[in-house]
């Protein structure tokens, strides 16, 4: 029996489940989010064994709602399922998800010019299987009204705490089997190191290696702009190869600024480069460009003109292709 079709209520998060098919093609179905659809066993919950990103959708002036960088949070999923050589949903399933849920959410709405929504894409393992057996890998989409970033927290700036990963830069080759380089759900430690921030009077966190060098934060990219000493001023973020996820963001943002003709430049960078730096930012997907202020309690420049064109750089990316409009997707059930 197919499962009756839900209708999400207005200002509540649209859940699309990806199920597999007849032919084991995986097809979305808009579920209800109240409501438990994951086994107890699902080894995303125990083990912390899968895999999300967390994308943004912003609606135009006509308020159709549309993806920012959907392919290239796609690519990063499709780099860290095959880390963790977990069996992830393909690019047009989840692409389907997202649309399915993104004309869900507008049809329940009354969406207007600007309205943000937060969309999560999540794949576990799937429950505990008999030994030898082949788990089935657990799918979906969570699309949830996203807060506007506060313009105070724009203007001002973060505190931010540099914390001690416990890892040296060497780590990420030398025990590949670390991950640190995919986006698992794994996130316990970079919610605590955010906790002991708050904890300790700042807004939030840049890791280093235990070698001292600057990685990510537990949410973000760093960004800094440095003036050289062949006076070419540069837009700097942390070498990948120390450990830290590919920024989705990031990349958008170096686009623009090299066509804008800025130089740029992959680390390696250290805590010093923060202090001499004539600006510091964490970029992320839904939170998008925010200055630091201090490190470590000690106050560092902001630069708002700088801030205003890297989230120029940001908004101005986009995937025209996803929006609420388009043709029917076809759907489980």
């Amino acid at each position: 029996m197919s499962p009756t079709p839900f209708s999400p209520s207005p200002g509540e998060p649209v859940l699309v489940l990806l199920e597999a098919g007849a032919d084991g093609a995986r097809l979305p179905r808009v579920a209800d989010p109240a409501v438990p659809h994951l086994r107890v066993s699902d080894q995303g919950v125990t083990r912390g064994d899968g895999l999300f990103e967390t994308a943004l959708a912003v609606a135009d002036e006509a308020g159709v709602l549309r993806m920012r960088k959907l392919g290239a949070h796609l690519g990063r999923l499709a780099s860290s399922a095959a880390a963790l050589q977990l069996p992830a949903p393909s690019a047009a399933a989840w692409e389907a998800a997202v649309e399915r849920g993104l004309q869900a959410f507008a049809a329940a709405n009354d969406v207007a010019a600007g309205d943000r929504l937060s969309v999560r894409l999540t794949v576990t393992r799937g429950p505990e299987a008999a030994p030898g057996a082949v788990p089935e890998p657990s799918a979906w989409a969570l699309l949830s009204p996203a807060p506007a970033v506060e313009d105070e927290e724009r203007r001002t700036g973060l505190r931010v705490l540099l914390l001690d990963r416990g890892l040296d830069s060497r780590a990420p080759e030398r025990s590949p089997w670390l991950l640190t380089g995919a986006k698992t759900l794994s996130y316990a430690v970079n919610m605590a190191a955010l906790r002991h921030a708050r904890d300790h009077g700042a807004d939030d966190v840049v890791f280093t290696s235990a070698d001292g060098y600057l990685l990510e934060g537990p949410t973000s990219t760093v960004l800094i702009v440095r003036t050289g000493e062949d006076g070419v001023r540069r837009l700097l973020t942390p070498l990948r190869q120390k450990g830290i996820l590919a920024g989705t963001s990031q990349a958008v943002i170096f686009a623009a600024a090299h066509a804008d003709g800025w130089e740029l430049g992959y680390g390696p960078l250290v805590p010093a480069d923060l202090q001499g730096a004539e600006g510091v930012w964490l970029v992320s997907s839904v939170r998008g460009v925010l200055p630091v202020r201090a490190v470590d309690g000690v106050e560092i420049p902001v630069d708002h003109e700088l801030t205003g064109m890297l989230q120029a750089h940001l908004d101005a990316d986009g995937d025209p292709g996803r929006h609420v409009s388009g043709d029917p997707v076809p759907t489980a059930g």
